[in-house]
């Protein structure tokens, strides 16, 4: 009877993981970059402070970006190291990148922001 039971489990199961895997055609991408962003942000979310020092000391003058940028640029890091810590224990969900830019290297006169989680 157990037997039995495993093996009606197996198909079922087999059943309703078909049609997922056959419309995840790039899921292993998908999960790779995430997980890879994931780590990156994880690792780099410190060099969001100068990064902001910079970009703060542009708009409004160097005192104000070596003062008010230095600050907001820990609160920035913080954001960029969770989210990426975020994104290394959801890798196998596929979305969207939380932080905007993905990565800290890219764009970086732009200041960072963020948004809700989309499914890719």
């Amino acid at each position: 009877m157990k037997k039995a039971v495993a093996s009606l489990f197996m198909v079922f199961a087999f059943f309703f993981l078909l049609p997922n895997m056959a419309m995840a055609n790039n899921y292993p991408i998908k999960v790779g970059e995430k997980l890879a962003n994931g780590v990156a942000n994880a690792v780099t979310g410190v060099v969001e402070i100068p990064k902001t020092m910079m970009i703060t000391g542009r708009k409004k003058g160097a005192t104000y970006g070596m003062t008010a940028g230095f600050f907001i640029g820990i609160v920035h890091t913080i954001g960029r190291s969770l989210t990426g810590a975020l994104d290394i224990a959801t890798f196998l969900v596929p979305t969207t990148p939380i932080i905007n830019p993905a990565y800290v290297w890219d764009d970086f006169d732009r200041e960072t922001t963020y948004q809700t989680w989309q499914m890719r």
